[in-house]
């Protein structure tokens, strides 16, 4: 299925309204929309759960169907983590259901979240979903990862051609949720198992304790790991 690309603005054409900016530690935006699961409000639908919310750029396109097939596989470690799914692209209902069927009855795999039927785009601009250079139809593949008090906590864009890394799109959800339950941070490449960083202590008398400190691995004031 062929993807319109972005063009040059034609004179006397309005001008489409700029995407808000999202910002790390910010707000998540509500919205109602309609979806495969019947009309949700954000907020209310969220219920205090980590959220996922992803856009993808068109229905019934093979990229996109390889995406979906591997969150239905996943769909039980988010539901252990407590994290709902939730996808968006600018298709209609319709289109979103007979997909859906499409992917059971090809590929054998339910999808059990709903999918935001976003005709208006309205959503789709609400979250900066929409790159006019890469489309001007079509949302880019957004993952945004959203706490139970509806900040937004990491985001992860990739282009329309190039599909998404599951195992990171886990990695970064675990982090996530390893920093808040234990006041530490992860290091590049952490997965779990793996050491955690100690937060730098911040006075001069918390920096020589930590240098002598047994109670870390401590390389120095400032850098010391442990293990969960």
């Amino acid at each position: 299925m062929a993807i319109a690309t972005a063009t040059s603005q034609l004179p006397g054409t309005p001008l489409a309204e700029p995407s808000p900016r999202l910002e790390l530690n910010g707000p998540a935006p509500d919205f109602e929309a309609n979806t495969t699961h019947g009309p949700i409000k954000l907020s209310e639908w969220q219920k205090g759960r980590w959220l996922v919310f992803f856009s993808h750029p068109a229905d019934f396109t093979p990229v996109c169907t390889t995406e979906f097939i591997e969150f239905a596989r996943r769909y039980p470690e988010f539901e252990k983590r407590s994290i709902a799914l939730l996808g968006n692209s600018i298709d209609s209902v319709y289109a979103h259901i007979a997909w859906v069927r499409n992917i059971e009855e090809k590929f054998g795999l339910k999808i059990p979240f709903p999918i935001v039927a976003d005709l208006d785009q309205k959503v789709s601009r609400l979250y900066g979903m929409i790159h006019e250079p890469s489309s001007v139809t079509a949302p880019v593949r957004c993952v945004f990862f959203i706490d139970p008090k509806r900040t937004l906590r990491a985001m992860i864009y990739y282009p329309l051609n190039v599909g998404r890394n599951f195992d990171e799109i886990m990695r970064v959800m675990d982090a996530l949720q390893m920093v808040d339950t234990n006041a530490v941070a992860c290091p590049a490449n952490w997965k779990p198992g793996d050491d955690v960083i100690v937060p730098a202590p911040v006075t001069y008398e918390a920096a020589a304790e930590r240098a002598e400190s047994k109670q870390f691995e401590v390389k120095d004031w400032y850098f010391a790991r442990k293990h969960l």
